[in-house]
């Protein structure tokens, strides 16, 4: 059976793949990162390889940190991708002064608010083509 990528909607995370591997390789370590502009000392979400206030083309990779709050929310039922089963939460959520699209695991849809504590886990999606893991950044509701 041949690889169909266009069937498959999470991005491919390798280094052969993308520039922005460090990324995807941080959600493996558990780690929730960003670049930062090192001309400016501005930070950008997502990722970047450039700085979108300055333009410079100098980033070095920072952690942003795993406690956030809920800025937004919405619950899908139907509809949703391979993989998600419903209800599912799907939020903006604050972090480190960036606004993240995410999903809330382990979150009751009626018990969701803005505001409400957030903290990152990455979340174990299918593996690519070539049996490599992929990750997203999600977040759960906090104690």
């Amino acid at each position: 059976m041949s690889y169909f990528r266009a069937v498959d909607p999470f991005p491919l995370e390798s280094p052969e793949q993308t520039r922005l591997a460090a990324f995807y390789a941080g959600l493996a370590d558990g780690r929730l990162t960003t670049t930062r502009c090192t001309g400016c000392d501005r930070t950008a979400w997502p990722p970047r390889l450039f700085c979108p206030e300055c333009g410079a083309d100098g980033v070095e990779w920072v952690d942003l940190p795993r406690e956030g709050t809920v800025h937004g929310f919405t619950v899908q039922e139907t509809g949703l991708p391979a993989g998600f089963p419903a209800p599912r939460v799907f939020a903006i959520v604050t972090v480190g002064g960036h606004r993240i699209f995410t999903v809330l695991l382990d979150a009751d849809p009626a018990r969701v608010a803005v505001g409400q504590p957030v903290r990152f886990v990455p979340l174990a999606i299918d593996p690519d083509s070539k049996g490599n893991p992929r990750w997203l950044p999600a977040f759960t509701p906090s104690a």
